[in-house]
């Protein structure tokens, strides 16, 4: 009866354990993350800009990807596509509209392997306070102990697409693009796997 007794009481133990073990969660290296986006201007070029400032994590199991997450926020108050009169329009109530929409945010649902390195990272997407569900197709590029910052570190690179239209996000279109694309790189740090040192990232 005490053995019985004593592995009941273990249980939450045992499975507290197992579910700190599902995935090491990671912080983004803000250095190296860069999140871009590219929009047709009246069929002439492609205007490319990225969102500097953001903030969230991901969790990541080498051995079983598909437990993994991500969870980042964005703010396109920090739109820059090194023309400035734009960023300000961009920010403005016909895009953005950051003053009554400050935030955009990514969280995952699902994560499915498709490949040796590559997997679809399926969640919500909130932009324009619209909710809607987008795919990152993404491809893990490599772990290990970063040389520089003796950091435990893993890195991947990714794309998605969205229409604008669907949150809402419809000035000029379709002269100026309503399909967006999304690419990103991105390398994220793990202090508990290895506490890493102060020197300085490169």
């Amino acid at each position: 009866m005490l053995k019985k007794t004593a592995s009941f009481l273990l249980l939450p133990f045992l499975f507290s354990s197992a579910s700190f073990a599902a995935a090491d969660k990671y912080d983004f290296d803000q250095s190296h993350t860069h999140i871009i986006f590219k929009i047709n201007h009246l069929g002439f070029s492609n205007t490319i800009g990225r969102i500097k400032t953001y903030d969230g994590y991901f969790t990541f199991d080498e051995k079983m990807p598909e437990k993994s997450e991500l969870d980042i926020t964005l703010k396109p108050e920090s739109v820059d596509t090194s023309v400035p009169a734009l960023d300000k329009e961009l920010r403005g109530e016909k895009f953005f509209n950051t003053d009554k929409f400050p935030t955009m945010h990514f969280k995952s649902t699902k994560v499915t392997v498709t490949g040796k390195n590559t997997g679809d990272v399926t969640g919500d997407f909130t932009l324009l306070g619209v909710i809607k569900p987008i795919t990152l197709h993404v491809t893990y590029n490599k772990s290990g102990i970063h040389p520089f910052t003796n950091n435990y570190t893993s890195g991947f690179s990714g794309d998605a697409a969205i229409k604008r239209s669907d949150f809402g996000m419809k000035a000029f279109a379709p002269a100026v693009g309503d399909d967006v694309q999304i690419h990103f790189e991105v390398e994220g740090t793990d202090a508990v796997k290895h506490p890493g040192n102060a020197k300085t990232p490169n």
